[in-house]
């Protein structure tokens, strides 16, 4: 029997961390993640961390990630949930047609989304936070608010069927209950 698919969405200079952490969390939790990009090719990921004496954050070169599909082939009905990683990948392909219709056909269907650090950038691109509670790191908070977005400082904000974090130091909070989500959502739970 077939696992649940759930996207994962990446572009050159996504967070490691963001990635991998609920990657290898979905596949210990029975599901499939697919790597969705803008085009289906291998991405550079990076490390982002503030050093100490440092008031921005360092970039990293950090592992590389192939993507299984690109965002124009996506079906969205064929997946669980999606997950929005962060980095400065957002930034770049926050434009991107297709991954808007997919993002808005998530939202709409009500299937569990997750987002963490510069991911939402994604969501607010895509008009679908207008009075929404969402964490994101703070340098977000502009994007997110001037979206109709509300910022929250917290390591795991559920508002609706959207489960969000900051920065990677919050997976460890807001992971697990969107991955609770999505078993409910195929009635695994």
């Amino acid at each position: 029997m077939s696992k649940p698919k759930v996207l994962i969405i990446v572009g050159d200079a996504t967070e490691t961390v963001d990635t991998l952490y609920p990657y290898y969390r979905l596949i210990e939790g029975g599901y499939e993640p697919v790597v969705a990009a803008p085009e289906k090719r291998r991405y550079q990921m990076v490390l982002h961390e503030i050093k100490p004496g440092w008031t921005i954050t360092k970039e990293w070169e950090g592992y590389s990630i192939m993507a299984d599909v690109c965002f124009a082939e996506i079906k969205p009905e064929d997946y669980a949930g999606i997950f929005f990683s962060g980095g400065r990948a957002p930034e770049y392909i926050r434009e991107d047609e297709d991954l808007l219709r997919i993002t808005r056909w998530f939202w709409e269907n009500e299937k569990p989304c997750a987002s963490v650090c510069h991911g939402v950038e994604i969501p607010a691109r895509a008009g679908i936070v207008k009075g929404l509670r969402m964490a994101t790191v703070a340098k977000c908070k502009f994007d997110l608010e001037i979206c109709g977005g509300i910022y929250v400082n917290e390591p795991c904000v559920i508002d609706r069927h959207m489960f969000s974090g900051r920065t990677y130091h919050d997976s460890g909070h807001f992971i697990a209950p969107w991955i609770k989500a999505l078993d409910v959502s195929i009635g695994k739970a």
